[in-house]
């Protein structure tokens, strides 16, 4: 699967939030400031995530339309692969 640019944008700024996190532990700020961008990084990942399957889902539900192909189990996967990620 070809990743447009919009994904790979949304893991650069993760990676800078990341970068950002450990510049605050450098910094020895508060524990509670630490944990809120952390959890900032996690839920911005799980949008990443979100983004990547539902996108891979759509290509592949397109194509097996075309192919006349059933569509069932292509969206267990999906889904399985949402609830893997949690």
């Amino acid at each position: 699967m070809k990743y447009d640019d919009k994904v790979k944008n949304r893991l650069k700024r993760i990676e800078g939030q990341v970068r950002g996190i450990l510049k605050m532990m450098d910094e020895e700020k508060e524990c509670q400031d630490i944990v809120g961008q952390m959890a900032a990084v996690r839920n911005a990942l799980d949008r990443a995530i979100g983004v990547v399957v539902s996108t891979n889902l759509e290509a592949c539900i397109r194509e097996q339309i075309e192919n006349g192909e059933n569509t069932e189990e292509t969206i267990k996967e999906a889904v399985n692969l949402l609830v893997k990620s949690r």
